[in-house]
Formats: C-alpha cells, sequence, structure tokens
C-alpha cells in the first residue's frame, strides 16, 4: 500500500466526517459503523472504500479535493491504486 494513498484517503476521510449528513452517508454506503471504521483504517479496502465513496459522487469529489488542495484526478488515481486497479497513464 502507498503510503501517499493512504494518507490522502485518511485526509479525506477527515473532510467526509466534518459533515454529518455526508459522514452517515459514508458508513450507509460501506456497511460500516464508527467503531469498526475506526478500528479498521489501516486495511487499504478501506482505504479504498473512502475514496471510491468520493469518486462515486462529482460533487464530494471536486468539494474534497477543494478543500485538500489537491485535483480531483489525483484522489481517484488514489482510489484505483488502493483498490489494485492501477492503469499505466494514471
Amino acid at each position: 500500500m502507498d503510503e501517499d494513498d493512504a494518507a490522502l484517503a485518511l485526509h479525506a476521510l477527515g473532510w467526509i466526517l466534518s459533515d454529518e449528513p455526508r459522514a452517515e452517508r459514508l458508513l450507509g454506503l460501506t456497511g460500516l459503523d464508527p467503531d469498526s471504521l475506526r478500528a479498521s483504517l489501516g486495511e487499504q479496502a478501506v482505504l479504498a472504500a473512502i475514496l471510491s465513496f468520493l469518486t462515486a459522487h462529482e460533487a464530494d469529489l471536486i468539494a474534497c479535493a477543494t478543500a485538500l488542495d489537491v485535483t480531483p484526478e489525483t484522489l481517484a488515481a488514489a482510489a484505483r491504486r488502493l483498490e489494485g486497479n492501477q492503469r499505466m497513464d494514471a
């Protein structure tokens, strides 16, 4: 697992959790509860799910990218790498 991608996913999670409805949507879509999310933050699949959550909703992806001062493409590429689906041009 790439440490930069993992760190980016954790920063993105912080952004997601800063908004209660968005945080509840993440938990609902991933099937995690707050305790299991906290306990599994070191797992690549969970980090991938966090970024995939953003890539599935363009408005959140763009807003998070702006907040983290990265491009939406950077978040999407990190999601692909964490999912194990990196393309050669990513």
